[in-house]
């Protein structure tokens, strides 16, 4: 791991931040965007801003996002922004969340599946490139 900023990862980090500010405010009322896209794309989310300032392998920043997304969920199972004094509406309390699911878990799994999948894709394009230039 290395620190190294990296301009490409945070115009990508704001984008899918607008993205998800839109999902939160605008598309709320769709139910299936805000309550499983919002959650597929937040993983996407934490990847990005990680890579904005840090040069890490992807399979283990991946991994490490998904069990971090399921720490949190499960931080909402033992209501830990309650048990942490935090009152509803507050920042801390949203951002930890009130409300486990596991198909939140599944969510942040296939948010994690498709960014694994889309470096694969990517590295392989890059390869077939290389091999045939």
């Amino acid at each position: 791991m290395e620190f190294k900023f990296s301009l490409k990862y945070l115009l990508l980090t704001i984008v899918i931040f607008l993205a998800e500010v839109l999902i939160a405010t605008k598309l709320a009322h769709i139910f299936f965007v805000r309550a499983y896209l919002g959650d597929v794309i937040v993983v996407m989310l934490l990847y990005t801003f990680v890579k904005t300032f840090v040069k890490i392998n992807d399979e283990k920043l991946i991994l490490g996002i998904l069990i971090f997304s399921c720490m949190v969920e499960f931080a909402q199972y033992f209501t830990v922004a309650e048990k942490l004094g935090f009152r509803p509406g507050s920042l801390m309390y949203i951002v930890i969340g009130n409300s486990f699911s596991w198909i939140d878990i599944l969510c942040y799994a296939a948010g994690c599946l498709l960014l694994f999948l889309g470096l694969k894709f990517s590295q392989l394009k890059k390869e077939k490139q290389t091999i045939a230039g």
